[in-house]
């Protein structure tokens, strides 16, 4: 669950990004009070604990319990 709450929020500060590049328009700022504004900086700061927490998604196994290498039993 924490993956996916995590993943959202990277999602949110992807599209943020992406609209700040493209269109110099703060997207969370614009929402939240500009970017000095508690909320966004709030949100800027969740943003950023997903993206480290995110990080130990490239490092862990995603086989989940009962799948099987099937490749490896044919043979």
């Amino acid at each position: 669950m924490l993956d996916k709450i995590a993943l959202s929020l990277l999602i949110v500060g992807g599209i943020n990004w992406g609209s700040i590049g493209l269109f110099q328009f703060d997207i969370v700022g614009f929402l939240f009070g500009g970017q000095s504004g508690i909320v966004s900086r709030i949100v800027y700061v969740l943003v950023a604990l997903a993206a480290l927490w995110c990080i130990s998604l490239l490092f862990r196994d995603t086989t989940e319990a009962g799948d099987h290498d099937y490749r490896a039993s044919a043979t």
